[in-house]
């Protein structure tokens, strides 16, 4: 494969900091990424708090559902606009917004009322995390950018372990309410913070008024709701061959393609054709994704192997699932070292996606009674290769691209990362519920016993995962070694 031409128009050097303004424009960064990881992740144990006081059950999914669904939507929005406006005025704006709309949920008083004030909640948050993506691009080289992207994935890991410890204790020792209340302190502090620390934010300079895709954003929307609808409703409220299921992606399809016809003819598209002619580009989102559906399998599976399979708690099974988010972070530290100190990336995310081929085939094929620290060890050589395979391909798909359209390029791949994660969900679940209504009526064809019956559908699960692996290896060893910037251009490193 070879890389793509970039045209040289629109490049621009990130804006050169001090150490002290770099750390303050990290400070903000992070805490909007805390803000959007928690709120991910810090509700769910609350769930049955919210329905006892609510007195509804039936639909509590969506109060997680909704707010996965708007984040996904506005991102690339939010992303393309911060192309035509800059970022720190959105970005203020979108906590503002999203401490209000965390206020509105603290005061629901129905089930529907939170559902609402959730989706709300997501348009913001989808923008919080598009957004400080793209700032650290206008400030910091990939090559140096890879460095603080580690301190991201740290935070990211922390609020991921850290949140349903957090939302179980706040739903248990005070009301489920203060779960939304927290957000006003974090929120005025990132403000504060963004305000400070983003103050030499390049502006982007465009020839004439910009024009907005609205039918882009539209057909975007409309696209990527109703397939997450699917992915989500799949196996759960309908069967995945049933009208329903198949009109949503079929729909969904249909409006991908008139998204596609529309942004090769108009006039500033949402996601610029041009973007996706690039070759390394294309070859890191189509990582990212793959990525995505891989991990999501097994941050699906994990804590159910070991309640289903082997027999331990609720809680005891979270704190299993903590050695593969901590693995991950880990990863993203060494392979942000890496990048730092040899300008390039392809190397460790070839490592990478061999030590996730090769964790998740360990995890395959370990009899149930294997001993734990077994377990441990290949969940943590899977998470190492999924951390660096991440954010190389975060720190190249920026690399690769033109500043005016950093926002674009970084807003779909945020995208397709979410995409596959829900993928990855979906599928991990269809094949675990299958397990557990082969064993429920008792044991597989040849007799098995229930634990071992469900032990096999683990270990499907992440066969598929480690084929997912196998192809990314493959696509590293196929794409162009991209040099990360240290200055304005991308250029193919030589063979």
């Amino acid at each position: 494969m070879s890389q793509a031409v970039t045209s040289n128009s629109h490049l621009r050097a990130p804006v050169a900091l001090s150490g002290r303004e770099l750390v303050r424009v990290m400070i903000g960064v992070m805490l909007c990424i805390l803000l959007a990881a928690l709120d991910q992740t810090v509700v769910i144990p609350a769930l049955p708090s919210i329905g006892n006081e609510l007195n509804a059950f039936s639909g509590l999914s969506w109060i997680v559902a909704a707010y996965l669904i708007t984040s996904t939507i506005s991102t690339p929005i939010y992303s393309k606009l911060s192309d035509i406006y800059g970022r720190k005025r959105l970005l203020i704006i979108c906590i503002a917004l999203f401490v209000a709309s965390s206020v509105l949920c603290a005061m629901a008083q129905s089930l529907a009322q939170l559902i609402w004030f959730r989706a709300l909640q997501g348009l913001t948050g989808g923008g919080l995390m598009a957004l400080t993506q793209s700032a650290l691009a206008d400030v910091m080289s990939p090559r140096e950018r890879g460095r603080y992207q580690a301190w991201i994935a740290g935070v990211w890991a922390a609020a991921s372990i850290g949140g349903p410890i957090l939302g179980g204790m706040i739903a248990g020792g005070l009301s489920w309410r203060w779960i939304f209340w927290i957000n006003l302190p974090l929120g005025i502090a990132a403000v504060w913070a963004c305000q400070n620390g983003l103050k030499r934010l390049p502006q982007p300079k465009r020839a004439g008024r910009p024009s907005l895709d609205y039918v882009g954003m539209l057909l975007l929307s409309g696209s990527l709701s109703l397939t997450l609808l699917a992915l989500g409703w799949g196996g759960a409220a309908y069967a995945w061959g049933s009208y329903e299921i198949i009109g949503l992606f079929s729909v969904g399809f249909v409006l991908l393609v008139l998204l596609v016809f529309n942004e090769l003819y108009v006039r500033d598209p949402l996601l610029p054709p041009r973007v996706f002619s690039n070759i390394s580009y294309v070859a890191n989102i189509t990582l990212t994704t793959s990525t995505a559906v891989m991990m999501f399998i097994c941050l699906y599976t994990i804590p159910l192997h070991f309640q289903l399979a082997r027999g331990t708690t609720t809680a005891e099974s979270g704190i299993f699932l903590a050695p593969y988010m901590f693995a991950g972070a880990m990863g993203s530290i060494v392979g942000s070292r890496y990048s730092r100190l040899n300008g390039t990336m392809r190397a460790p995310m070839r490592a990478g996606t061999l030590c996730c081929f090769v964790g998740l085939v360990i995890l395959a094929v370990l009899p149930l009674g294997a001993p734990t620290w077994q377990l441990i060890a290949a969940m943590f050589l899977a998470g190492v290769g999924a951390g660096a395979t991440n954010i190389g391909t975060m720190l190249l798909a920026q690399s690769s691209l033109s500043f005016r359209d950093i926002g674009s390029g970084t807003g779909a791949l945020i995208v397709l990362r979410a995409v596959g994660g829900a993928t990855g969900s979906s599928l991990a679940g269809a094949i675990i519920a299958a397990g557990v209504t082969v064993s429920k009526a008792g044991g597989d064809a040849a007799g098995a016993p229930e634990a071992l019956s469900q032990h096999s559908y683990f270990a499907m699960a992440y066969l598929v995962a480690a084929a997912l692996a196998a192809i990314n290896f493959v696509i590293t060893l196929l794409m162009p070694d991209t040099k990360l910037r240290g200055g304005a251009e991308a250029t193919p490193m030589p063979e």
